[in-house]
């Protein structure tokens, strides 16, 4: 059976979060690991490496389990999977970006917080407003209770249960409540909250007695108030009163009551969560028309739960903290049992999210691989057609929460899954406490070239953020050479899109003491992603990549450029190499050593590693390798390096360039590409020792790089989009950087360690012999839309794959000496852009109007180029 649209569905719904708790503050003395475990004090210290995970069932399931999610949160971070590297990523980034990353890869548009739960430096619930388009609260009722009786009453009598009960309901009901004792409360069920909760089952357990006296009630608090303070509420008589007292008040409203039920920390006693300990209460005829929300898929009593839904109307059922903490199997089995008996229109998707972003993240991310599981499963045995399982995803990650807890909300700000997040700064707020005056809103166009739009800090925080800046259609139909939308693009002025900042990318200008810069994505409106948006194009097709093939392509830039200094020839500026020295020159190293400690620095203060860098074979030329991160994670770093290179050097009274060829006598400028494969973590491009590799890559590796090797013309279009000079006497603009015998690549071939070839495989120290880690692109130019230039490698990796092509034998030598043998890539824009029209696998996965665009931005060019011969020296000023 086909189930794209399932999954399209599944992937897009935007979530409402019916249960999850508050974040911390990123100096919390809650440990981060935490969000990994529900180990506590020594047994937390040794979480994420002790061996004794596998002494018992459970504890290897939270191994599993947190080997899983620190596997993915790493991967959404794009760092090394391991707790310390996380760990710093959080710290260097701050928790404004780490909350709008995890936020909007998380995909909720609404969520409702239990701010019961005791946390060190946990924000209050108005700070999540800056994150969601919309913010319940769901009041825990014994966590009330303790706070009015820990409290004093002012003329120094004692807590007796009236004065209690007249507390504690009236603060349910009132806003703020005050009685004749003073005391006031702010806690309020008619005004802000969207529901109760009871841990009841934490303190006595779900066995409620719906009938309790109060004369048991009046001696279950004398024995509370008896401990001292802080109070504690455990008495099982005081906790029933408690428990039908809201429920009274619950059902006078019509909000529903969250139960937690099944699994939790240490300190509940599994026997006494199964919800069908609560039958005295659902038969009770006074709460046959309340709402019992079951939390927690009721595990490992999901099956009961399932009853209890079926044939009970006031019983619904909520499946977080069983996903995503469950093993992969588990979670499925625990979703399929809950759908046995109870009516899909009950059950409710939540992340039981807490303390830390990543928890709401990794919540929402399980419960969307196990939904569409289960339901894919349920449309293979019939029980579902593909239309009715869409309803029912639909209905369980949104429509059903709605109903239930009457959650009122403008729904034009919640359209898709591309919410985008805000961060904690308030409306209104002035310039930071940092200083920061300017906020630089950065976007790179079709043809390349980086483009700002800048407002002040306060706008920015006051409507940027949310709103975006406006820009015209034009603005991706621009060539190099002109402001103005080229012809055959389909973009005119006429049109505005939204360039939406995306927050996990916002860094402070390192080079500027009063700026930040954030990339953006481009929307029609805030929300709904511009088709033309180089970002989402990347962003589209990574996810036909995971949804296919479970791969994940991780990226590393190398960076080639020029350094010029200006001088002064016939009264006219020219501008020429720094300096003349040869390959790896020490000499020419120091030369440059003052501006590549400047461009190392803001590149560490942007948390861009570098691996290495040195001195290239051309004048002036000097090449920085970055670290590989995931994909759209190293698009966006080679972003920010360009401009920290460029800015740097310009702070040094110099330029530096990424133009291909700023001298045809000399060496091309590229930014070379290497590439791997992962899944689940691990990478899969490299091959293994047991005789099923060849070339030293697996076959998912080969099949990807052969699809790569296959349209490798076509991809030049996308990685090379500038033409260089203009020749005498030749009717076309070469490509002047891939020539033969450059290290460029010229052929369509591949070599190992061969950097003649434009794909080279490679095995870098540490990786064991015959096997290779990854695979370098050398046709890829600094003028290149890195966004738009790896979604083109994706997509005829896809291809590869999806056809298994394989791989020619590799070229050992130099492929000159096959001239006539070898074809030659193409050696023009002309050219490339000639073997883009006639290849067809791009429409679908890149998408045909942006291609209409791109094909119009590059015939544009070769027209411009072609027609004026000096027209390339003005590139230096725009690359």
């Amino acid at each position: 059976m086909e189930f794209a649209e399932l999954r399209d569905a599944i992937e897009k719904v935007p979530l409402v979060d019916g249960h999850a708790h508050n974040i911390v503050a990123l100096d919390s003395s809650f440990p981060f690991v935490s969000a990994f475990t529900e180990a506590a004090g020594e047994a937390l210290s040794l979480a994420p490496h002790s061996l004794s995970f596998k002494i018992s069932f459970y504890r290897l399931l939270n191994f599993a389990w947190f080997q899983r999610s620190l596997r993915e949160i790493a991967e959404l971070y794009g760092c090394e999977n391991s707790l310390k590297a996380v760990e710093e990523h959080r710290r260097s980034l701050g928790l404004e970006s780490i909350a709008s990353a995890c936020f909007k890869a998380a995909g909720i548009s609404v969520v409702l917080i239990d701010d019961g739960l005791k946390l060190h430096k946990k924000h209050e619930i108005d700070w999540h407003k800056s994150y969601f388009p919309y913010v319940g609260r769901i009041l825990r009722v014994e966590r009330l209770a303790e706070e009015i009786l820990e409290s004093e009453i002012p003329n120094g009598s004692a807590w007796t249960l009236d004065t209690f009960t007249e507390a504690f309901v009236g603060s349910l009901k009132s806003y703020p409540f005050s009685f004749s004792c003073g005391c006031s409360f702010t806690a309020t069920v008619a005004k802000e909250i969207l529901g109760l909760k009871s841990i009841a089952a934490y303190r006595s357990g779900l066995d409620i007695n719906p009938k309790v006296t109060s004369k048991d009630a009046e001696e279950g608090l004398a024995e509370a108030l008896s401990s001292g303070k802080p109070v504690r509420l455990a008495n099982k008589n005081i906790i029933d009163y408690i428990f039908v007292r809201s429920l009274e008040v619950a059902l006078s409203f019509d909000l529903p009551v969250q139960i937690h039920t099944g699994f939790g920390d240490k300190d509940l006693d599994l026997r006494l969560a199964n919800p069908l300990h609560l039958r005295a209460v659902l038969e009770d005829e006074r709460f046959s028309q309340s709402r019992l929300v079951i939390l927690h898929a009721s595990y490992p009593f999901s099956k009961e739960a399932s009853y209890l839904a079926s044939v009970y109307p006031q019983v619904y059922l909520d499946f977080g903290l069983a996903v995503p903490k469950l093993s992969v199997h588990g979670m499925q089995s625990s979703v399929k049992e809950l759908l046995e008996l109870a009516p899909i229109k009950k059950v409710m998707f939540s992340t039981d999210g807490y303390a830390f972003p990543e928890t709401y993240y990794l919540g929402a991310k399980k419960a969307r691989e196990c939904v569409l599981s289960v339901l894919q499963d349920a449309c293979r045995d019939g029980d579902l057609t593909v239309a009715e399982a869409v309803e029912a995803a639909r209905d369980i990650f949104s429509q059903n929460a709605i109903q239930l807890y009457k959650i009122n909300f403008n729904s034009d700000a919640i359209q898709s899954r591309e919410v985008v997040p805000t961060n904690s700064l308030k409306l209104g707020d002035k310039v930071p406490a940092t200083g920061v005056s300017f906020v630089r809103v950065i976007w790179v166009d079709a043809s390349g070239q980086h483009r700002c739009r800048v407002v002040p800090a306060k706008r920015f925080n006051d409507i940027v953020k949310n709103n975006g800046v406006g820009l015209t259609f034009a603005c991706m139909g621009m060539a190099s050479y002109i402001d103005a939308p080229a012809d055959g693009s389909n973009l005119t002025g006429t049109g505005e899109i939204r360039l939406m900042p995306e927050l996990s990318t916002k860094r402070k200008i390192p080079w500027l003491e009063k700026e930040e810069m954030v990339l953006a994505d481009m929307h029609l409106k805030p929300g709904q992603p511009w088709e033309y948006c180089p970002r989402e194009a990347l962003r589209r097709i990574s996810k036909v990549l995971k949804h296919e093939f479970n791969l994940v392509v991780n990226a590393g830039f190398e960076n080639e450029f020029v350094v010029l200094k200006s001088v002064s020839r016939d009264g006219k500026e020219e501008w020429v190499p720094l300096e003349s020295t040869a390959y790896c020159s020490t000499t020419g190293f120091d030369g440059a050593s003052p501006i590549l400690h400047d461009v190392v620095a803001a590149l560490d203060s942007l948390n861009i590693p570098v691996e290495q860098l040195h001195k290239e074979a051309g004048k002036g030329q000097l090449e920085i390798a970055l670290a590989h991160t995931t994909c759209s994670n190293a698009a966006d770093n080679l972003i920010y390096a360009r401009e920290v290179i460029r800015s740097v050097a310009r702070k040094h009274g110099l330029m530096a360039t990424f133009v291909p060829k700023y001298a045809l006598d000399d060496i091309g400028s590229g930014s070379h590409v290497h590439l791997s494969l992962s899944q689940n973590g691990e990478n899969v491009f490299m091959g293994t020792n047991d005789g099923s590799s060849k070339h030293g890559m697996s076959r998912i590796g080969r099949c990807f790089m052969a699809g790569v090797l296959h349209h490798l013309p076509s991809i030049l279009a996308f990685t090379a989009p500038v033409p260089n000079r203009h020749l005498p006497l030749l009717p076309q603009l070469f490509y002047d950087r891939i020539q033969p015998n450059t290290w460029s690549g010229a052929y369509q071939c591949w070599g190992k360690e061969n950097r003649e070839a434009p794909l080279r495989t490679a095995c870098p120290p540490g990786i064991s012999d015959g096997l290779v880690s990854n695979f370098e692109i050398k046709s890829f130019d600094g003028c290149a839309n890195p966004h738009l230039g790896l979604a083109a490698i994706i997509a005829a990796g896809i291809d590869g794959l999806r056809r298994h092509i394989e791989l020619p034998e590799p070229v050992e030598t130099n492929p000159f000496l096959f001239e006539g043998k070898l074809k030659r890539l193409p050696q023009s824009l002309t050219e490339s852009l000639e073997a883009l029209q006639k290849d067809k696998v791009f429409d679908d996965l890149i998408g045909q109007n942006l291609l209409v665009a791109i094909k119009a931005v590059r015939k544009a060019e070769i027209d411009h180029y072609s027609k004026n011969k000096d027209a390339y020296k003005q590139m230096i000023f725009r690359y």
